[in-house]
């Protein structure tokens, strides 16, 4: 079973592994899309993506950015 529009947090995970260092703020949501759509683990209708979604997994992305990067800011 493959990754759904809907699973924010597992997406935001995968991406942050697939593009280290990256503030995901500063992606734009048409990457964002794309990037969602070509992994290989997604298995959702591509054209279901809508702003809320990918919203979603650019702030659960920017959650997981912030964790990793905390240490650098002190």
């Amino acid at each position: 079973m493959g990754l759904k529009w809907d699973q924010a947090e597992e997406i935001a995970e995968v991406l942050a592994e697939n593009h280290p260092g990256l503030n995901p703020l500063d992606a734009r949501f048409t990457d964002l899309r794309q990037w969602t759509v070509d992994l290989d683990e997604f298995d959702d209708d591509r054209n279901a993506s809508t702003e809320g979604k990918l919203e979603a997994i650019q702030m659960a992305w920017h959650a997981i950015y912030k964790e990793q990067n905390e240490d650098d800011s002190e």
